[in-house]
């Protein structure tokens, strides 16, 4: 066996408008109007062995998130279930959209709801991760830019100081921003997020806009409180070349570049702590991500689960000096057939890394429950804990109790 740091913590994240009933933002819209052309496009983008194993891909209401899992009634339910599996921390996010439905508005009700969530989160003595973006916002401010309105970090930092000192003491760990990177790249590079272009001009300015976000937020957090850990999340890339050659090098140093540091560098001195978010390697061709073929080793996605993308993502984050947390690694697994070998083989990683002198101080899998996987819906399946998608109850896969059972001996 081998141990973890004391004090190591254990547990899952979520996000607000993967869980959360009814949401009223910027993707909520989004999603209704792109729900139908997903569905028909679906046999276009997934494997025939995707097509046969989930056919509610091809469903318009399979991407419409709507009560999604009912965590903002059903949240007590939910962290009795993570307490039960040893967790000590939590993660969730908050709907900024709730928080500020008009420009200038603050919803008591709303702030309250969340002050709730923390109380309870900490009731069940585990640590609250708080995370102020994860990746939805006001409609108000999406009509006038989204992410590249002109005051964009201004209103940010203001809703992160209402919500900084609305949380108080109560909550040591902020997340600032949750991926950037996948979001810029989504909305801006690919189009099929909101909103929706592919214009490098903007994704450029994107990384400024959202880059001054986390700094300004990251500042007027810590002028409230001094004994507070703030930073951001973001997926850290694997990356392998179709072709050994100098210009497939010159590529993966490329994307590696935009993916994995760029952000990095336009906040650094404003981050207490750094974090892996990590979900597969891939192979990449002047023509893209190349698509797994062989599927033993993929996840329901069709992501190649590979373990060493661990050890690599935080060496690589070693270098700043900084604590670092895993704060996502799972895997869309339904069958939960190979989700147990993935939990072992990718914490073997994370305590190879410790050995190697990283300062790693825990560990958030994703997810905690079944969610809504964004332009993807309902079909992929991240859970340790499953939802009935017709009646929402709440079931533990086995691999729930195979992580309960390292969180208790904090070993593997």
């Amino acid at each position: 066996m081998k141990k973890f740091p004391d004090n190591f913590l254990w547990g899952a994240a979520t996000s607000a408008h993967q869980i959360e009933e009814y949401s009223c933002n910027n993707w909520s819209v989004w999603e209704k109007k792109n729900a139908k052309k997903w569905a028909q496009s679906a046999t276009e983008k997934w494997q025939l062995w995707q097509q046969k194993k989930f056919p509610e891909m091809f469903e318009a209401e399979n991407y419409i998130s709507g009560r999604a899992t009912e965590y903002y009634t059903r949240y007590e339910e939910d962290l009795d279930l993570a307490k039960a599996g040893g967790h000590n921390a939590h993660r969730f996010s908050i709907d900024w959209a709730r928080i500020e439905p008009r420009d200038g508005e603050f919803d008591s009700k709303a702030i309250e709801h969340y002050k709730n969530v923390v109380r309870a989160i900490s009731e069940r003595n585990m640590e609250p991760f708080v995370t102020l973006w994860h990746w939805t916002h006001p409609l108000w401010l999406e009509e006038r830019g989204g992410v590249l309105a002109k005051d964009f970090p201004e209103k940010f930092a203001h809703y992160a100081h209402i919500m900084a000192e609305a949380l108080g003491e109560s909550v040591k760990f902020y997340v600032t921003l949750n991926e950037p990177t996948s979001y810029i790249a989504g909305g801006y590079i690919a189009g099929k997020w909101p909103p929706g272009e592919k214009n490098i001009f903007h994704m450029l300015q994107a990384y400024k806009k959202l880059s001054s976000a986390h700094n300004l937020a990251y500042d007027v957090i810590h002028k409230q409180q001094e004994n507070v850990h703030i930073g951001f999340t973001n997926i850290l890339w694997r990356f392998k070349p179709s072709k050994n050659t100098l210009f497939h090098r010159a590529l993966i140093r490329f994307a590696y570049y935009f993916t994995n540091e760029k952000f990095l560098r336009m906040t650094q001195d404003h981050n207490d702590y750094l974090s892996v978010q990590y979900y597969f390697s891939v192979t990449l061709s002047l023509m893209g991500i190349v698509k797994e073929k062989n599927t033993t080793f993929v996840t329901d996605l069709g992501w190649l689960i590979d373990p060493k993308g661990v050890y690599e993502s935080i060496m690589f984050l070693k270098k700043y000096n900084l604590p670092i947390y895993l704060t996502e690694d799972g895997l869309a697994d339904r069958s939960d057939m190979k989700r147990e070998k993935f939990i072992r083989d990718n914490l073997a990683q994370v305590q190879r890394a410790i050995s190697d002198g990283a300062d790693v101080q825990g560990y958030f899998h994703w997810s905690l429950t079944d969610n809504f996987e964004w332009d993807k819906g309902f079909w992929p399946q991240f859970g340790l804990i499953e939802i009935d998608r017709k009646t929402l109850e709440r079931k533990q896969r086995k691999s729930f109790w195979v992580y309960k059972n390292i969180i208790d001996r904090n070993a593997i």
